[in-house]
């Protein structure tokens, strides 16, 4: 497919009536003609005393691929001549010859027309020079003339665009106004059940972030939410997609130690400025928890990373049940397996006394609801992991 539209796969069709240029000026022109012809489905295209000569260099270069067109066209010195073996004559023109001829539109040229072609007879449509359009004689040899619709104090067009208009018409009313392609077929539509599905997933989640505010609004929020997507007429496929990005709004990045938003000297900072300031303890909010615990599962620090990494990798503990980032009551475990009931720290190289006051409270609570604790160094994560990883597995073997 060589240009926009254009598939020289298809079949090239042919036939319709015969357009007929009187004396055009320029090749361009004839080049352009020979363009809309191929558009609409014309074929036959004769030229009267080109003024520029024939064949024209220029009205190949405009014909834009339709080259066949102006092979074949054929070349007569006089109006008669062309219209020789024609049966019904169409003249078009912007001005009024007085004469006492029918006058009809375009779209009533092609319901004339097409039934005439489809007898076998040949229909001619004249069209007369760009500056002067056709001369009462010439109009005089017609059965009927055809006029466009257009501004009465600037009448004329371009040559190609008149043969557009008429031929367009034509190849509509011959198609039946069949468009070459639609839209592609949506998925069903989509249930209420589906709908309130949704529904209920986009409530939770926003429940969550306290959209619903102030509370006394929280119902005619949802009806107006509700009465959004019921507008659009959803389907079973926008349905799902709707899902998807809502999820995908709540968990953002997945995947354990892949990295995130932040690399692993900014979740350091992160990790350091949250235990300074308690973020990780929230005795009263699940919630905000949660929304910790995803944040630092998407930016894991290089030890973190890599102690997972290995950790997930080795047999040893593939049956101990370990997670990363998620809420041990009120406080966030580095790793946790709630079968052996054991969380593992890792210990930042640098830790505050405010930092370390809350590690303290954090351990007293976890030791008090019967939680083994494991702190490791970071610093050891990042010298010998696998060393950190034999120390583990011996003190889980001592315990079991």
């Amino acid at each position: 497919m060589p240009g926009s539209g254009t598939d020289r796969t298809k079949e090239w069709l042919t036939g319709g009536p015969t357009i007929i240029l009187v004396e055009p000026q320029m090749g361009e022109n004839i080049g352009a003609v020979a363009r809309v012809m191929g558009n609409f489905g014309l074929s036959n295209l004769r030229v009267v005393k080109p003024r520029d000569g024939w064949p024209n260099i220029a009205a190949r270069r405009s014909a834009a691929g339709a080259d066949r067109i102006l092979d074949e066209a054929k070349l007569f010195d006089t109006i008669e001549d062309a219209i020789a073996d024609c049966n019904f004559i169409v003249a078009t023109t912007a001005r009024q010859h007085a004469q006492a001829k029918e006058v009809v539109g375009p779209e009533e040229n092609a319901r004339r027309i097409v039934p005439k072609i489809a007898s076998g007879e040949r229909v001619g449509i004249l069209f007369g020079r760009e500056r002067s359009g056709l001369e009462n004689a010439e109009v005089g040899l017609a059965d009927i003339v055809v006029t466009l619709p257009v501004n009465p104090a600037f009448a004329s067009l371009n040559l190609a665009q008149a043969v557009a208009i008429v031929g367009y018409e034509y190849f509509k009313f011959r198609t039946r106004g069949e468009l070459p392609f639609t839209a592609p077929e949506k998925s069903k539509a989509a249930s209420k059940q589906q709908l309130f599905s949704f529904f209920n997933t986009l409530e939770r989640e926003l429940e969550r972030v306290e959209f619903f505010r102030p509370p006394e609004k929280r119902s005619t929020m949802l009806i107006n939410l509700r009465n959004i997507f019921n507008r659009m007429v959803l389907s079973q496929q926008d349905v799902r997609t709707l899902h998807g990005v809502v999820m995908a709004l709540v968990e953002g990045r997945r995947g354990p130690a892949r990295g995130g938003v932040l690399d692993g000297q900014e979740a350091e900072v992160l990790r350091t400025l949250l235990a300074e300031h308690s973020a990780g303890r929230v005795p009263s909010e699940r919630a905000p928890v949660r929304g910790l615990a995803r944040l630092l599962r998407r930016n894991p620090t290089e030890s973190e990373r890599i102690l997972w990494t290995h950790l997930t990798n080795d047999r040893r503990f593939a049956s101990r049940g370990f997670k990363r980032q998620v809420p041990v009551g009120p406080h966030i475990a580095d790793f946790v397996s709630f079968p052996l009931r054991t969380v593992i720290f890792l210990l930042p190289p640098n830790e505050g006394e405010e930092a370390a006051r809350m590690r303290r409270e954090r351990n007293d609570w976890l030791t008090e609801h019967r939680y083994k604790i494991i702190e490791v160094p970071a610093s050891d994560v990042d010298a010998d992991v696998r060393a950190v990883l034999d120390r583990l597995d011996a003190e889980f073997a001592t315990g079991e």
